[in-house]
């Protein structure tokens, strides 16, 4: 009996040395799970909030082809809202699944700059739908969309904890 309580601090240390081995390492599985998980979901907001901004702004730029038509835009490549109406349509109706995964993904404030973005473009698609010849009203809705994508992007950014961005913003030579 002497031999084993002699033994006994070392099976203890090997017990207690076992249970602190199996708790850093669940510990450490747990932690990598979190971030790998943490990962999975950034990836997706940004694949949903990439999408929202390619599909609200395939609008922006047929908006851009109509507004030329009517004399609002210097854009080269002219378009009636005739032949505008179906791609219109196929864009407006792409938007509408893209924002559905953007309210169920997207953070608050991304979601808010979204909405800004969106009823912006909605109000040039509400002016050229009328048929209006007007190009510095034209000329604000465009600064005016440009900064609420800018502020969607930005919110994006700050979301995913990405670096500040580019504006967007491209000055053409002229000629």
């Amino acid at each position: 009996m002497s031999a084993f309580i002699q033994q006994l601090p070392a099976l203890v240390g090997v017990i207690i040395g076992a249970i602190g081995s199996y708790l850093a390492v669940t510990r450490g599985d747990q932690a990598r799970f979190r971030r790998e998980q943490t990962a999975r979901w950034e990836e997706r907001r940004l694949a949903v909030y990439a999408e929202y901004a390619r599909v609200l702004k395939q609008t922006v730029t047929l908006t851009y082809r109509v507004a030329a038509h009517l004399g609002n835009d210097p854009h080269p490549h002219p378009l009636s809202p005739e032949e505008a109406a179906p791609h219109l349509t196929n864009a407006t109706d792409a938007r509408d699944p893209a924002g559905e995964a953007l309210l169920m993904l997207g953070s608050p404030d991304v979601v808010t700059k979204a909405r800004e973005w969106v009823v912006t473009v909605m109000d040039m698609e509400r002016f050229l739908r009328d048929g209006t010849h007007n190009p510095e009203t034209w000329s604000a809705m465009l600064v005016q969309q440009r900064a609420a994508r800018e502020g969607y992007y930005a919110a994006v950014r700050r979301d995913l904890a990405l670096p500040p961005g580019h504006s967007g913003e491209w000055s053409l030579p002229t000629p």
